[in-house]
């Protein structure tokens, strides 16, 4: 069982410490917050372990997971790593590509592993359907939120695009080569609205939009590919198939049937994957303690938080 201690008590650190404590695969030492008052309070209201310093934290665990502001990532994780502690680190990994890719320098060096917290790779709607999406060609992405004052530190690309940034080049085996996006800023002092379109090597093409200031939430992404067209709701945690085969030479009746110009018939079938309901976080969570205790690559390495951040920052390049 690993010792895990967590920097950050906000919100999402609270989220994490709890789910560490009532999993099996960790041993929750404590945590440490650098606003005294917040420390105080958590540790009175739940009963975790407040650390005076990270320091002190550090000397105490195996593995910290880092749920403090982005700023902040690239410090924290620096100092875990040279202490030779595995990181669990949110996203973005960092403020900027060279100091993810320092960071998986650092881990390498010291014989530890990191995971960046990319938790849509754990959705149960896309888990069900991810082994389906083969090639995808064309990409569609929207990922809209009500106005929320956490994550405005940042740009909407860094805050809720780079989820899908990360779900697209885990499915599309090709480099991004050329890149186009405009973003506007209408609260914050950084962009709220942004659409990018990415263009990879191998052809495909990806859509993606993003918003903090909608009427509504909506997580939904689409991939096109030969024969088949896959929907993933990563908020509604529902998935679509719809698949073409050659047509029978004798469909069924109530069978849908498309022909093109050249009179090639193809017959129409629609999934609906079962999706299981899960925990995300706690997934991705206990995922990265298999990592460490089957010595494997995790699920969402360093390497690729640091190419999702490249990306993202690449379209940020373009406002």
């Amino acid at each position: 069982m690993l010792k895990a201690g967590v920097l950050g008590a906000g919100h999402l650190g609270k989220i994490h410490l709890r789910l560490l404590q009532q999993s099996d695969k960790y041993e929750l030492v404590g945590f440490y917050d650098p606003i005294a008052e917040n420390a105080a309070a958590v540790a009175k209201e739940f009963g975790y372990k407040a650390f005076a310093s990270i320091e002190a934290l550090l000397e105490a665990v195996d593995l910290v997971d880092i749920v403090t502001p982005t700023l902040s990532h690239f410090d924290c994780a620096k100092q875990a790593l040279e202490s030779g502690k595995h990181i669990f680190i949110e996203k973005p990994i960092t403020k900027t590509y060279e100091e993810a890719m320092l960071l998986r320098t650092l881990a390498k060096e010291n014989k530890v592993r990191g995971q960046v917290g990319h938790v849509e790779r754990f959705n149960p709607a896309f888990t069900a359907v991810k082994d389906a999406i083969n090639g995808p060609m064309f990409i569609e992405t929207h990922r809209l939120a009500e106005f929320n004052p956490r994550g405005t530190d940042v740009p909407v690309v860094l805050d809720l695009m780079i989820h899908d940034i990360d779900i697209i080049l885990s499915v599309v085996k090709s480099k991004v080569k050329t890149v186009h996006a405009s973003g506007i800023s209408v609260i914050s002092d950084t962009p709220d609205i942004a659409n990018a379109r990415l263009e990879f090597e191998n052809g495909c093409v990806a859509n993606l939009t993003a918003s903090r200031i909608s009427l509504k939430n909506m997580r939904k992404s689409r991939f096109f590919q030969k024969d088949a067209y896959i929907s993933v709701d990563f908020l509604e945690k529902k998935s679509e198939l719809v698949r073409m085969h050659d047509a029978p030479e004798n469909p069924g009746e109530f069978a849908m049937i498309l022909q093109n110009a050249e009179g090639v018939k193809k017959q129409i079938y629609f999934e609906n994957p079962s999706v299981e309901s899960n925990n995300a976080i706690l997934d991705e969570l206990e995922s990265f303690a298999a990592a460490i205790a089957n010595d494997k690559t995790p699920e969402v390495s360093l390497q690729q938080g640091a190419e999702a951040l490249q990306v993202a920052l690449r379209i940020i390049d373009c406002f």
